[in-house]
């Protein structure tokens, strides 16, 4: 037996668990999108791209669209912003400084669950924490305010993941670097902007890339934010209009078509933003 039938024999139960999980249902979704199926009866009728027309021209989805980019690109930025600042603030020698690394990444290991509830909790309206301390009383459940709180969750809960990976990325920047530039003359601003921000390029791009997948089919948070209360459209983004779609509608074959939708934006997006990270390697 040769080497290489060898290594293919080795690999091959992976690969079939691979196309179990992955591969089979995938291509099981994209072929639903082309029927006319009923979620839970066997029968389907094929209709071709009749799913995918109409999905183009309902009005909710393009709405659950923009909530979607709305809540998303929002959570990403601040959690970038926060994230970024919490390491750099970390990195620096303090007392109980062990003890602030600990306490920072615990919004990351609590369940959804539970920290949706806790938040749920602090922005009762009646009697919630935070218009306690505003003084003021705000409807965080209310349609003006609901993606609000959304996003308030989603960052409290996320902006770790951000922090680890930078705060492990500037441990490793060699502190020469920084001597060497404070003996050039340049403050604390120039070394952030000339020395730390070139060594966490590699490590933002791949945060921004898994946050922003991550962040565009939530589905948990803002489900879990819904219960409950009269708001849910101003929040429906389009995982949860397309799990709706599929299992209140019991619409299978749109809701495939959907998520077939969204996965093809996930890749074009993908595409893009590889293809502008090495045109901007390449200068």
């Amino acid at each position: 037996m040769t080497a290489a039938r060898t290594g293919w024999l080795l690999v091959l139960p992976a690969l079939l668990l691979l196309a179990a999980l992955t591969v089979y249902p995938v291509a099981y979704g994209i072929w639903i999108s082309f029927f006319s199926k009923h979620s839970f009866f066997p029968e389907q009728q094929f209709v071709g791209l009749g799913n995918y027309a109409a999905v183009l021209a309902d009005e909710e989805f393009w709405r659950s669209l923009e909530l979607g980019l709305i809540y998303s690109l929002t959570t990403i930025a601040l959690q970038l912003a926060i994230g970024v600042a919490a390491a750099l603030l970390l990195n620096e020698a303090f007392p109980g400084r062990g003890l602030a690394r600990a306490v920072s990444i615990f919004p990351y290991v609590v369940p959804t669950v539970v920290a949706v509830i806790i938040w749920k909790w602090l922005l009762n309206s009646q009697f919630g924490l935070v218009n306690y301390l505003l003084g003021i009383p705000v409807s965080w459940m209310g349609r003006d305010w609901i993606m609000v709180s959304l996003i308030i969750v989603s960052v409290w809960q996320f902006f770790p993941f951000v922090l680890l990976a930078v705060l492990a990325r500037l441990q490793s920047i060699p502190p020469e670097l920084y001597e060497a530039a404070t003996v050039d003359g340049a403050g604390a601003w120039r070394r952030f902007v000339h020395v730390t921000l070139p060594q966490l390029q590699s490590v933002l791009f791949v945060v921004v890339l898994l946050r922003s997948i991550w962040m565009f089919t939530k589905f948990d948070t803002p489900w879990l934010m819904i219960q409950g209360g009269g708001a849910e459209t101003y929040i429906r983004t389009l995982p949860i209009y397309t799990y709706q779609r599929t299992f209140a509608y019991y619409e299978a074959g749109r809701g495939s078509a959907m998520a077939v939708i969204m996965f093809l934006m996930l890749v074009a997006a993908a595409a893009l933003y590889f293809h502008f990270w090495r045109r901007e390697e390449q200068l």
